[in-house]
């Protein structure tokens, strides 16, 4: 428990100064007291993964609301300061972090191991790489301590994956022993450098040239946008002379920080970014002059390698997303349930309990969703095609919606505790603040929307496999009322139907948001239905469903009185800190 914190009082005791602020989420277990996360966890993993790692789930639980929380907030109020020069005037631009930030890429990279967890056996006593949905679950629950760090640790994770499926042998044997090493005396961790001053998200203007020299590559230019900018190696876009325009003269390449001699190599680290948010993790400007590189697979193929990582990358960010936001559900949650107002719980108040509601609804869509796109991650890494689209889909429809979700649920959840939340000892103020990086790295939400609706749905079909899936989903919910489902099945239908108009209409452009949006609440809604229906879940996760079928996809009267009383026993339903019997969602969804 956070020493700072004040104990709690009961509402029926006298209150004195500090007893009347509100507690935070400091010193809980993030696992043991997230019902949603245990359920879909036994959902959607096997039984004997789930058996073989409750007990690290418990565990970093227990971390992220204790040691974690506390070290982020240290790591964000003493960020990493750049050293251009040693004390001899040599150019050694070297970064120093604040020892909490140490102390959490111990945990992360040597505790947990996660850059390594999907790749080699070994990590959390398993007997082979963790699958997907355990390892995104993980990721869940440390970013609700800790947001920055999650940026290296999942870059390391995706790089090694390009220098697994794309490198030659000899690089592979020289990288991949460092990379996936946990002691941090041999370990080199990876990063992803893209954007240029020219190239953003139209990659094809980068500038950065790549010269073949005395038999090794060498390359030329300058990298705007740097996180983790003093990582081991970086992959990176550059064009070879003489290669095409546009994206198709784009080669990848592995860039180390340090040469084989030990010495560095030729490139700076010119400044740090002032940014908003993930103030703990270290991005900068990257200046190359002649900076020694590896080109890894083919040269004509760099920015379809490198955008597998950002693929990867972009499902870290949904999960990233989905964790911040049950972050500041809890936080809401733990203000209203403790916090008196004119004689009351706040909890009490009809217009704060709708608030609640529109902050834990996108929570526990997103977390569905992460559930759901993990499972087909693993299913099409044993090979299963259609789970191969699924995963296509699903991907940018994750990142594009419960990124944009965020932010207004840390704006909510920060509008709830009231003036302390605006303020910087409390964990709000950086929920806000990181909150709107999701929004900018791997894609704007119009260039992930444009992804799903044009590629996605026009291009691969890749919608046709989802809602099959979705479909049989409904099928095996026998235990929702019919008419319930066959409702979803029709917004379903009406829902692809939009997204291949617009798909198939340039002139519809402007509608890609509103397609990608529809989507996601269809996927959504279907499976928290399906969900609920599963012997041992919450089956209020179908009251979730149809609030986002009436208040997301269903036609609202701006003008007309709320007065349906079945969405107030809804939300009470919902508010309720008792189980919940199938009997009374079933009463309420009919």
């Amino acid at each position: 428990m956070d020493a700072r914190a004040p104990q709690e009082t009961g509402l029926n005791s006298p209150r004195r100064g500090a007893d009347h602020v509100a507690p935070d989420s400091a010193g809980k277990n993030f696992y043991a007291t997230d019902r949603a996360l245990r359920d879909l966890l036994r959902l959607y993993l096997s039984a004997d993964d789930f058996s073989r790692l409750e007990g690290h789930f418990d565990r970093l639980g227990a971390l992220a609301g204790g040691r974690l929380d506390e070290l982020a907030r240290l790591a964000d109020q003493n960020g990493p300061v750049l050293h251009p020069r040693d004390r001899f005037g040599r150019d050694e631009d070297w970064i120093d972090y604040h020892s909490s930030y140490r102390e959490m890429e111990r945990i992360a990279f040597g505790d947990f191991q996660f850059h390594a967890m999907s790749h080699r056996a070994g990590t959390l006593g398993m007997d082979r790489p963790l699958p997907a949905v355990a390892k995104y679950a993980l990721q869940y629950l440390f970013v609700q301590a800790e947001f920055g760090l999650m940026c290296p640790i999942s870059v390391t994770d995706t790089s090694i994956h390009l220098i697994r499926k794309f490198a030659d042998a000899e690089l592979q044997d020289y990288l991949l022993p460092k990379m996936l090493s946990s002691d941090p005396a041999v370990q080199w961790k990876g990063t992803q450098f893209m954007t240029e001053r020219a190239g953003g998200s139209d990659v094809g203007t980068i500038e950065t040239v790549a010269k073949f020299e005395d038999g090794a590559w060498r390359l030329h230019g300058d990298k705007w946008f740097c996180s983790h900018a003093d990582a081991d190696v970086a992959l990176l876009l550059a064009r070879p002379e003489g290669a095409p325009s546009g994206t198709k003269g784009l080669a990848l390449f592995a860039m180390p920080r340090r040469l084989k001699d030990g010495s560095r190599n030729s490139y700076r680290i010119v400044r740090l970014k002032d940014k908003l948010g993930t103030r703990s993790m270290a991005s900068g400007e990257i200046l190359l002059d002649g900076a020694f590189a590896w080109l890894v697979g083919k040269a004509d193929q760099g920015l379809k390698q490198m955008m597998e990582q950002v693929n990867l990358s972009r499902l870290s960010h949904g999960v990233r997303a989905a964790s911040m936001m049950r972050r500041a559900v809890n936080e809401a949650m733990t203000v209203a349930r403790s916090r008196e107002a004119f004689g009351h719980a706040i909890i009490d108040y009809p217009l704060l309990r709708r608030q609640l509601m529109k902050i834990t609804l996108p929570a526990e869509q997103a977390l569905s969703m992460f559930f759901f796109a993990a499972q087909a991650m693993d299913r099409a890494n044993e090979g299963d095609r259609d789970a191969e689209s699924i995963l296509r889909i699903m991907t940018p429809l994750l990142k594009f919606r419960a990124c944009r979700d965020n932010i207004p649920v840390a704006t909510g959840a920060m509008e709830v505790r009231g003036g302390n939340g605006y303020i910087e000892e409390w964990v709000n103020a950086r929920l806000v603040r990181d909150a709107h990086i999701g929004v900018l790295w791997e894609g704007t939400s119009n260039i992930n929307a444009l992804d799903i609706i044009t590629r996605a749905v026009g291009k691969s079909r890749a919608h046709l496999p989802l809602a099959a899936a979705l479909k049989r989903l409904l099928d095996q919910a026998t235990a929702i009322p019919s008419p319930f489902r066959d409702g979803l099945r029709l917004t379903l239908d009406r829902t692809v139907h939009l997204a291949e108009r617009v798909a198939a209409d340039d002139a519809l452009e402007d509608q890609a948001r509103k397609a990608a949006s529809s989507l996601y609440h269809i996927t959504s809604a279907i499976l928290m239905t399906w969900e609920a229906s599963r012997p041992g879940t919450d089956p209020r996760r179908a009251l979730y469903a149809r609030l986002v079928l009436e208040h997301r996809l269903g036609a609202q009267d701006p003008l007309a009185l709320d007065e349906a009383a079945s969405d107030r026993e809804a939300m009470d339903l919902l508010l309720r800190e008792r189980d919940v019997s199938l009997a009374e969602v079933v009463e309420l969804l009919s």
